[in-house]
């Protein structure tokens, strides 16, 4: 099965990306599968502090994915699958896609702000003709209309 690997984090664009990809395995029989890297920068601190800080972004993190995923179940008919990894955004996205060979598009939310699409739009396009998968960027303005008509 084809998966749809896309970003959750705290960025506006992820929801358009999520409903995009969403839409898009419900149309085509494929998954969908969410990934969220929480950064080395959160764990810098005491042993104990650090692991307490990691279990409140894992729990964080299980939360925000269960609103995504009971909408893409009850929507969608998609029952997608959470990976966290942990490190640097862009170094995990492309082991994430190396290590899971049934991901088969990325999916990322470009931002609406005049500074640029966002960083991972940015940094991830500039590989993008050495990634094994292709690279969908669904414009974060894009109404909830047009996606549907795009899918």
């Amino acid at each position: 099965m084809r998966k749809f690997l896309v970003i959750l984090d705290d960025s506006r664009e992820c929801l358009n990306a999520m409903r995009f990809a969403a839409m898009r395995a419900s149309k085509t029989g494929g998954g969908v599968q969410i990934l969220s890297v929480i950064p080395p920068e959160e764990f810098n601190h005491w042993i104990g502090v650090g692991d307490l800080m990691r279990e409140e972004a894992r729990e964080r993190i299980e939360a925000h994915f269960e609103v995504f995923a009971k909408w893409m179940r009850d929507r969608q008919g998609v029952a997608p699958e959470l990976v966290i990894r942990e490190g640097e955004p862009v170094p995990e996205i492309l082991a994430q896609i190396r290590d899971d060979p049934e991901v088969g598009v990325l999916v990322l939310g470009a931002g609406t702000e005049k500074k640029g699409p966002g960083p991972l739009v940015t940094q991830l396009t500039k590989c993008a003709g050495t990634l094994p998968v292709p690279i969908t960027i669904v414009p974060g303005g894009l109404s909830k209309e047009g996606l549907e008509a795009v899918c």
